[in-house]
């Protein structure tokens, strides 16, 4: 049995947790406005869960799962997090983020900026290009879908990817954090190909059950993906 501290509750947070707990993970589940906010999510995943802080989600596992706007950065446990691989789910979305200059002009992907903000730990790109409700409807697919992770360490990349599979899916290397561009939001390696239905999933991405893409067919669109023009994102 292994351990996971996930600091944020969110839709994707929460997703993991659930995929977490099925696995027979214990989890500890932390968010921005306290544990007593959590007590419907944590009765719900069940014994295997509790709710706690971000210093006591960071502190809780080897593997830190970070499912925090860019934002929430400067409020995370820096000094918890030192020495350790964090993965991280994030993208960057500047309706909600506000304009980030190092990322418009491409200075940084969104992962090397992330690991700029944590100089200390190990950051590791995974299950930030698929839609929060695919991840449960796709973990242990038949065929079995595959999710990107991309990351400078290999070890940590490693590590990060033997959660991928535990919690139901193929790990493909993506290659390294400068990388990570490839399946950012507008690339092509991004949430619409794991979708059932293109225009379906267009029109109302919630309503859209999700289909399984191969380790396979997942690194041919990795292979044919671009870097989005990140100044020009308006969702």
């Amino acid at each position: 049995m292994n351990r996971i501290g996930i600091i944020g509750s969110g839709a994707i947070g929460s997703a993991i947790a659930r995929l977490a707990v099925a696995a027979d993970h214990e989890v500890l589940v932390a968010n921005s406005r306290g544990p007593e906010s959590l007590t419907g999510l944590i009765d719900e995943l069940g014994p295997l869960a509790r709710a706690g802080d971000p210093r006591a989600a960071a502190e809780f596992g080897d593997i830190p799962v970070l499912a925090v706007p860019l934002g929430a950065y400067p409020d995370l446990p820096a000094d918890a997090l030192a020495g350790k691989t964090i993965l991280s789910t994030g993208n960057y979305y500047p309706h909600r983020d506000g304009r980030i200059e190092a990322l418009d002009t491409l200075e940084y992907t969104t992962a090397e900026y992330e690991q700029a903000l944590l100089p200390d730990s190990v950051v590791v790109k995974a299950f930030n290009n698929i839609v929060s409700h695919h991840i449960p409807h796709l973990a242990h697919s038949d065929p079995r879908t595959a999710l990107l992770v991309a990351g400078d360490d290999s070890e940590a990349k490693a590590r990060v990817s033997q959660i991928v599979n535990t919690l139901g899916f193929d790990a493909v290397d993506a290659g390294t954090l400068a990388e990570s561009s490839l399946f950012e939001p507008e690339s092509g390696a991004y949430t619409p190909i794991y979708a059932a239905d293109l225009d379906g999933f267009a029109k109302s991405y919630l309503d859209d059950p999700g289909a399984p893409v191969p380790a396979a067919r997942l690194r041919e669109l990795l292979a044919s993906s671009h870097r989005p023009d990140v100044a020009a994102r308006r969702f």
